[in-house]
């Protein structure tokens, strides 16, 4: 059997220069694109339209910063490791998960299946349903202070409303925030990272790949929270703080 043979198209390097997606990184790329439409051109493989960019831009801005609580994590390790700022930036962005800042890769899926679906208000009911038979709440509905709206998520849509980019993801978000609501007979609120989800699907980044985009839109947020923590240290007084609001209660039974 005929192996196949390894290739790449990102990029090639020789004695002449550097080659990425087919430009050239001298005369095409350094100085002449923003990073914001690099990242673009990189992972999707061609440059974006100005639309795009804008509505790319909007979302990383959306996820860039999201409290000391979140990046308590990377101040620590820099604490214990000054030596290492990219292990404490790593720290960082792997709390990026399901659970938090990375939903939108969930998001994105359910979103898809909906697209695909022959009936999309007859697939979002079941999402939904499925959810709440596993007694999970819907990914990306729901927020502890943005109620009845995420702000966020209307500037977000908005901005690619105003750009022609609020196409099929938009419409899927808006059925499946459609069949949440009705399943629990209230309003809930559409949060960001669902808004992002719908976004990322707009400009064709599948699901599967949407929180790697949440990865870099978080690492400078994390590099500014190290910096701050050079500069006004606070890991170690919130370890005591976490010490002192957590008391010591002695063995616990096991559970029969």
């Amino acid at each position: 059997m005929k192996t196949k043979e390894l290739s790449t198209s990102i990029s090639t390097l020789d004695e002449h220069g550097v080659t990425i997606r087919g430009k050239d990184l001298v005369s095409e790329l350094i100085g002449e694109v923003t990073f914001t439409q690099m990242i673009y051109l990189q992972i999707l493989g061609h440059l974006p339209t100005p639309g795009q960019v804008r509505v790319l831009d909007s979302l990383l801005v959306t996820l860039l910063e999201h409290g000391v609580g979140p990046a308590l994590g990377a101040r620590l390790v820099y604490m214990g490791a000054p030596d290492s700022i990219q292990g404490a930036i790593a720290t960082g962005i792997l709390a990026m998960g399901s659970q938090f800042g990375g939903v939108m890769e969930v998001v994105g899926r359910d979103l898809e299946a909906i697209i695909a679906a022959p009936d999309g208000d007859a697939e979002a009911a079941r999402i939904v349903a499925g959810y709440r038979a596993a007694k999970k709440s819907v990914p990306g509905f729901g927020h502890p202070q943005h109620r009845p709206e995420d702000p966020r998520t209307i500037k977000l849509l908005k901005v690619a409303e105003e750009e022609g980019l609020a196409g099929r993801y938009v419409a899927a978000l808006r059925t499946l925030a459609k069949a949440v609501d009705a399943s629990l007979g209230k309003h809930i609120t559409i949060n960001a990272t669902a808004g992002i989800a719908a976004l990322l699907g707009e400009l064709g980044v599948p699901a599967r790949i949407m929180r790697g985009f949440a990865c870099i839109s978080r690492a400078p947020g994390i590099v500014g929270h190290i910096y701050e923590e050079i500069q006004n240290p606070i890991g170690l007084r919130m370890v005591m703080m976490a010490q002192d609001a957590v008391p010591y209660v002695g063995e616990i039974p096991p559970k029969k």
